[in-house]
């Protein structure tokens, strides 16, 4: 089965993405680029482009519904690495679907071949 988050981005483009701050810090052995980020107070951060409306992760590369990728992926936040297109069961996730009604793409059917552990859906861009 191809991989949905390809051509998608929704996500990248409707949820806050916060993490804790320590994932922005190089010192501490945070991966996110600390110039991609804003504090949102003593604990944590957040990336840039998603607080407030309209939401567009500024990692995010592309067109929604055609063709993205992240321009941080092999360093991108938890939140990021966390969010899979299915749950477990092969359903698909409800936070995806929800990103993807938001801009007018069609909710993912459920997959009958179940991703293995480690699933990365958005690649690093070229």
């Amino acid at each position: 089965m191809d991989n949905p988050c390809l051509r998608c981005g929704a996500c990248c483009a409707h949820y806050r993405v916060s993490f804790y701050w320590t994932e922005a810090d190089p010192f501490l052995g945070g991966t996110v680029p600390p110039e991609l980020t804003v504090p949102l107070n003593p604990t944590r951060a957040a990336m840039r482009g998603t607080l407030h409306a309209p939401v567009r992760c500024v990692a995010l590369d592309g067109h929604i519904g055609e063709t993205v990728s992240c321009t941080i992926y092999a360093g991108r936040s938890s939140p990021c690495r966390e969010l899979e297109p299915w749950e477990e069961d092969g359903q698909p996730n409800e936070r995806c679907n929800r990103a993807r009604a938001a801009h007018g793409l069609p909710p993912l059917d459920p997959r009958s071949d179940k991703p293995g552990p480690g699933h990365s859906p958005l690649p690093l861009s070229a």
